[in-house]
């Protein structure tokens, strides 16, 4: 577990039961799968799901106050007169902070005393992953340093932002024989000067000239994978949209999306002599009124 349940569900840490309740509903109804396609949907579902089941119940979100994320990992008979550790707190540069309790600290009075419990997993534990749009279409290996680790990482094609890669055993350690818990980077896709983002279809705008809006015409297009050819339809003004079908993310579980380019009719800003006379021309024949109904 790596997200906190209060975050989660967007409420503060003293909001009432009534108050998380209907937060809960708001956001189930919301992320439900059966009525949200968006492909993140069914996680975050999934998150804001777990987040109520603890802090709707008053002992399993009083374990969660005292404990935080691991506080299913806790032995049931822990002493609560124990003497408390300490928390360590870690981070890697561009790669956002993430917490790591020191196990031995925490319980190794509890042990020590009477030799209660078992081994204790390590945390899991998260970060963020910076990606372009252009490293999220295409994927590949990077390498992090986060804390004095340095990580060797598959980013698989097609990632979307918000989406967790699992780095197995990479998480905080475990003690007393206890497994190592988990990583989760979390992708976070930097704003692009040409791209947008809306879920896997990708937005870009196309700059056409005038006589090519009019008239149609073939144009080149860039796009993260390269360059494409668009058909610009004939009698096209500024924002419509013209769909390049799978051009968008890929997505290696289904159906890729798409790309849509926007047109931009532009207009020269310094026209030649000759440019502005057909200009003229074209404004003396035509009795097309673009402000007419």
């Amino acid at each position: 577990m790596a997200t906190d349940f209060y975050e989660a569900l967007g409420v503060p840490r003293g909001a009432s039961t009534e108050e998380i309740q209907r937060v809960y509903r708001k956001l189930a109804r919301q992320y439900h799968p059966d009525v949200n396609r968006d492909p993140d949907a069914e996680d975050r579902f999934k998150e804001i799901s777990e987040a109520y089941e603890v802090l709707s119940d008053t002992e399993r979100r009083k374990r969660y106050d005292q404990f935080g994320a691991d506080f299913r990992r806790v032995p049931e008979d822990y002493d609560e007169g124990a003497p408390r550790g300490r928390t360590v707190y870690t981070s890697g540069p561009s790669y956002g902070g993430f917490e790591d309790f020191d196990f031995e600290d925490l319980f190794g009075g509890v042990f020590r005393r009477g030799g209660r419990g078992g081994p204790i997993p390590g945390a899991d534990q998260e970060a963020e992953l910076a990606l372009s749009v252009e490293d999220a279409y295409r994927g590949g290996h990077r390498r992090l340093t986060i804390g004095d680790r340095t990580l060797d990482v598959t980013v698989p094609p097609g990632v979307v932002d918000g989406q967790r890669i699992r780095l197995s055993g990479q998480g905080g350690h475990g003690s007393v024989g206890g497994a190592s818990g988990d990583l989760f980077l979390v992708v976070r896709i930097a704003s692009h000067p040409r791209y947008r983002l809306e879920g896997r279809d990708i937005i870009v705008d196309l700059p056409v000239a005038p006589w090519e809006a009019a008239l149609g015409a073939t144009v080149p297009i860039m796009t993260p994978g390269g360059e494409a050819k668009v058909r610009v339809v004939a009698g096209s003004s500024s924002g419509r949209r013209l769909r390049l079908r799978g051009e968008g993310m890929p997505n290696p579980r289904g159906k890729a999306g798409d790309l849509y380019a926007v047109v931009k009719v532009m207009v020269p800003k310094s026209p030649g002599k000759r440019e502005r006379e057909l200009f003229e021309e074209l404004a003396a024949v035509s009795d097309f009124n673009p402000r007419g109904t």
